[in-house]
């Protein structure tokens, strides 16, 4: 009897990393030669839960290594109370459910939420992995969204008009823990906008089709110049995952050697437990070097790969990657080319980390770090300030904005010579630095001006370091100059309003005598001289309370 599987084939389109140029994963899609299946499925549960399994299916007769995307819309898993049998398919299949991200797809309008909800809890206990699909295109409510807690955000192409909207997306994704994809990227422009907005991956006809054999090799444009420089704190390993090669620990030695030579891009496998935790990693050169020794073949091809593995190396899906070359740092030399394990809350392996991409972004971020530092103290311009700023307001954080300067400065120049007041804001500098150390941020934004964010409790230790320290400059008595303005979450809506706040600020401060600071909340009227003295503050608080009320 004639099916509609008799005329429906699959597709494979990969997920690349922007960053890498890596391919992450393969998503694979239905392609019927006749009739509209996908409509049909939309209608009836029971037919997409079996697309997806024939999608698992047609992914394994490919023998890729790659993880996979298979498609199911909301209402299916709504309706069936998740996609029992998958878990045992793809264990069949060889492959372990953390391989298998489900994109859940709309339309979610009349989904019950509840019971969504309860299907992708369970899926996720089985070790799937969750993408929400079509977003920006769709009718996912955003409360749905944050509910279901994606480890993978889709966004559709359209939205990158939208630049804001996209940035927006990243912020909330690094708040749910989730990485940031754009489909249907056709031109160089778009590729350009998704990197510059944020997102970490991207698929479309730019990278490569859908195609019945899976892309081995994908074409990715360079990185556009002037996109954004990886945080200072460090990128996020999530960034930078590999899939990994895994096998189970009871893996033979032989057939690790028949996975490393029929993969050549393949730098070592995981040996995994039931549950998908590392136990051991074998690295490619070693362990090819051992087997192809005299007696190595007839030695290990029948042993248990485990013997010649080592102990992997592992760090959380949250860590930066500076923590993974803290972890790189420790042990012997032999090991610093072996991949690192990231793994999740319950130490699944997620993917692999290599150490080129990470020592290729960092040196990239420490050439664009060095352009914007000031040549007098070495300390960042306001643009790494202002970033932070704006980090810290999208994340809903109170922060303390401080501007301090050196009092009558061309008084100084004239006076002292040049040379004089260089060394004086060279003095000043280190000086902010060592006393806030790792508990704020310091930014040199030109001639005497610097800018300081920090927490309202870290002010003190401040102002008493700097305010209450002797300074001079070609034997001529120097003071300095601080104002402060505390913004509480909502009392600000970017850099630039918290920046306009604080200018009357400054200005109050300047007309005291002596070294002064001046304090003022955003949102609120009036102001705080809690140092200096002198009769011209009282006309400028009035027009700072003003501007500020």
């Amino acid at each position: 009897m004639h099916s509609w599987t008799d005329t429906l084939r699959f597709a494979f389109q990969p997920v690349v990393n922007l960053r890498t140029g890596a391919v992450a994963a393969l998503e694979i899609l239905a392609r019927p030669e006749a009739g509209d299946v996908l409509a049909e499925a939309r209608r009836d549960p029971e037919l997409d839960g079996r697309l997806a399994m024939l999608a698992l299916r047609a992914a394994t007769r490919k023998e890729t290594l790659l993880p996979l995307h298979l498609n199911v819309f909301a209402a299916t898993l709504a309706d069936l109370g998740g996609l029992t049998p998958l878990h045992d398919a793809v264990r069949a299949a060889g492959r372990m459910p953390w391989e298998v991200t489900l994109d859940v797809v709309p339309p979610y309008t009349h989904v019950p939420q509840r019971a969504l909800l309860e299907a992708v809890t369970a899926l996720r206990d089985q070790g799937f992995r969750i993408s929400a699909d079509g977003i920006g295109d769709g009718d996912v409510p955003l409360r749905l969204l944050t509910d279901l807690s994606p480890d993978l955000v889709k966004l559709d192409a359209s939205l990158l008009a939208r630049p804001a909207a996209v940035r927006a997306m990243r912020t909330l994704c690094e708040q749910l823990g989730a990485l940031v994809a754009v489909e249907g990227v056709e031109t160089e422009l778009q590729c350009a906008a998704a990197t510059s907005a944020g997102a970490q991956l991207a698929q479309g006809e730019l990278f490569a089709p859908p195609a019945r054999i899976p892309a081995a090799e994908v074409f990715v444009p360079p990185r556009p110049p002037g996109a954004p420089a990886v945080p200072r704190s460090g990128p996020s390993v999530r960034e930078f995952v590999r899939p990994a090669a895994v096998l189970p620990v009871t893996a033979s030695a032989g057939q690790v050697r028949a996975l490393l030579t029929g993969s050549p891009d393949v730098s070592g496998v995981l040996l995994v437990d039931q549950s998908g935790v590392p136990v051991r990693s074998v690295h490619r050169s070693r362990f090819l070097l051992s087997m192809s020794g005299r007696y190595g073949h007839a030695l290990y091809a029948d042993r248990p790969a485990f013997k010649l593995g080592d102990v992997p190396r592992t760090v959380g899906a949250d860590a930066t990657a500076w923590e993974v070359l803290d972890v790189v740092a420790i042990g012997g030399r032999d090991r610093t080319s072996d991949d690192v394990a990231v793994v999740d809350h319950s130490g699944r392996c997620v993917g692999v980390v290599r150490l080129a991409d990470l020592v290729r972004a960092l040196a990239e971020t420490r050439v664009e770090e060095a352009a914007g530092l000031n040549p007098l103290t070495r300390l960042p311009g306001s643009d790494a300030i202002t970033s932070e700023v704006d980090r810290r307001i999208a994340d809903g954080r109170a922060f303390a904005l401080s501007w301090l300067d050196i009092d009558h400065f061309k008084q100084v120049n004239d006076g002292s010579g040049f040379a004089a007041g260089d060394e004086l804001i060279r003095s000043v500098g280190r000086a902010l630095q060592q006393t806030v150390a790792a508990h704020a941020r310091v930014g040199h934004i030109g001639g005497d001006d610097f800018l300081v964010l920090a927490e309202e409790e870290a002010l003190d230790p401040l102002v008493a370091a700097m305010l209450d320290a002797p300074w001079s400059a070609g034997g001529r008595t120097v003071t300095l100059s601080l104002a402060t303005i505390v913004c509480l979450p909502g009392s600000v809506s970017d850099h630039r309003q918290a920046a306009a706040r604080l200018a009357p600020l400054k200005k109050t401060a300047k007309a005291l005598n002596g070294s002064s600071w001046v304090l003022g909340r955003a949102g609120l009227p009036g102001l705080e001289i809690r140092r200096g003295s002198g009769a011209a503050p009282l006309q400028a608080e009035c027009a700072a309370a003003e501007q500020l009320g």
